[in-house]
């Protein structure tokens, strides 16, 4: 054997190295396939909806990861109502346009999941009651939140959460 070249026993070892490297990828590829989510979890991670049916004062609830999402197209009185409301008097401070789109500050979109125990308030359906600042108003313990979805009063620590979402035609909206 030469002292400079490769003997047999460096031969077996790159190549049992190789074997073993290659046999760790076949069996890390499925371990970590497996972890990403499933056809109907990517399914769910958006939702789109046509808002051009939503008369001004009128709401609607829609679904958007298996829970309620309440969107809300707001009256000029709606709007006139939450703005003229004293932001430090609120619990949980937000003004309309920071809880809107700029452009669309008619368009409240919020999860419909009081944030107080995770009811489900009313306000969103025909006839349903609103509460006493005209937003809705969560049955389970009495928390009121106004025409913007702050909370007003009630046990509800903070304000109804707005979801990412993103306006992707001037009726239609995409929300995750």
């Amino acid at each position: 054997m030469a002292e400079g070249g490769v003997r047999r026993r460096d031969f077996i070892e790159i190549a049992a190295t190789a074997a073993a490297g290659t046999g760790a990828i076949f069996v890390l590829i499925p371990l970590v396939s497996q972890m990403a989510p499933s056809k109907d979890v990517l399914a769910e991670s958006t939702t789109e909806l046509d808002i051009s049916a939503i008369e001004p004062g009128q709401a609607v609830k829609a679904v958007f990861r298996k829970q309620p999402v309440f969107v809300r197209n707001l009256t000029p009185e709606e709007m006139t109502a939450a703005e003229a409301v004293d932001v430090g008097d609120l619990r949980d401070p937000q003004t309309l346009a920071e809880r809107t789109k700029p452009g669309k500050e008619n368009i409240l979109v919020t999860m419909g999941v009081c944030t107080h125990l995770g009811c489900v308030p009313l306000g969103a359906g025909e006839g349903e009651v609103k509460g006493e600042f005209g937003g809705y108003f969560c049955p389970c313990h009495g928390s009121h939140y106004d025409t913007a979805a702050r909370i007003r009063k009630g046990p509800a620590p903070t304000n109804l959460v707005v979801p990412d979402y993103e306006f992707t035609s001037d009726t239609t909206i995409v929300i995750g």
